[in-house]
């Protein structure tokens, strides 16, 4: 088999994967899911979230120059941009974008 067709194959097989781990939890739950299963999609996101929040900022140095300052300014963005707007995309594009330009061009 050349190197085209194993490509191939495995885009097709991966794609075949994705397709069925997508519809199953529609097939699994035909009528109604479970309460556990509702319970997790309401707290999940939100912990997810605030794990990701952790992580972005477990390497910001406090006691070294800029001091934290572009992830603060970028998360007081984040988080006025949500408020004001309730539109996550905005937010959180407009957060990268403020802490990337922050990073490379002022701090």
């Amino acid at each position: 088999m050349n190197a085209s067709a194993y490509s191939a194959l495995l885009v097709v097989l991966m794609s075949a994967v994705t397709i069925v781990l997508r519809a199953a939890p529609f097939l699994a739950f035909k009528k109604k899911a479970p309460a556990y299963v509702m319970y997790l999609g309401q707290v999940l996101p939100a912990a997810i979230i605030g794990m990701l929040v952790i992580y972005c900022l477990k390497d910001t140095s406090l006691l070294s120059a800029p001091f934290g300052a572009p992830e603060l300014i970028a998360g007081l963005l984040v988080a006025g941009l949500h408020a004001w707007k309730r539109n996550i995309l905005l937010s959180i594009l407009s957060g990268t974008i403020v802490y990337m330009l922050l990073t490379q061009l002022v701090f």
